[in-house]
């Protein structure tokens, strides 16, 4: 009995479809899963917490609290719901900053606030009370440091200044806006005009 082409060539795919299904089977057994993707939820949150720093002498110098801190172990991340930092150290102005939600950094050294920010700088010998508003603040808590790249508007005893970005380094007394700088000033009345 001969065996034509036209015989072989169904036999020869078959037997090609099984050493391919056969390869297959092998391939996918030794081939390791995906990896899964770890999810963005939380792993502890802290209702109403605070951090405390304190100087060498044991004196309080800064405390920055949060109504809801809530931690994300995928990137390490740390949200806060309604923070407010008080810094109060020696020889600088106490400062109040407070926020709608904000950011910590894992070292607990910087603080990313957004929404409503408002920062509020005590009178001190040297210059009156002062008041800040902006949309974003990064605060770098060692250094007394404040800065955005927002817009920004700061009163202060009858004058208003207004820019976009903004850095205050509280213990050297500086301030620098960065753009579109606008500003209005209060005057007041000559001493003989007021009665």
């Amino acid at each position: 009995m001969r065996l034509s082409a036209t015989r072989l060539f169904p036999l020869a795919l078959m037997f090609a479809l099984a050493l391919l299904s056969f390869w297959l089977e092998r391939a996918s057994r030794e081939a390791p899963a995906p990896a899964a993707q770890p999810r963005h939820e939380p792993d502890y949150s802290v209702d109403r917490f605070t951090i405390t720093d304190f100087s060498r002498a044991g004196v309080a110098e800064s405390a920055l609290s949060a109504a809801r801190m809530v931690h994300y172990p995928d990137d390490d991340s740390t949200a806060l719901l309604a923070p407010r930092l008080v810094q109060t150290r020696p020889r600088q102005p106490r400062l109040s900053i407070s926020a709608d939600r904000g950011m910590l950094s894992r070292d607990a050294e910087e603080v990313f606030l957004h929404d409503n920010v408002v920062l509020v700088r005590d009178a001190d010998a040297d210059s009156g009370a002062a008041r800040m508003q902006t949309t974003f603040l990064h605060v770098v808590r060692a250094r007394s440091l404040v800065r955005t790249d927002r817009e920004v508007t700061i009163s202060e005893r009858g004058r208003e200044l207004t820019g976009l970005g903004m850095e205050y380094d509280n213990e050297a007394r500086q301030l620098s806006l960065h753009a579109q700088v606008r500003g209005s000033f209060a005057t007041e009345k000559p001493a003989a005009e007021q009665h």
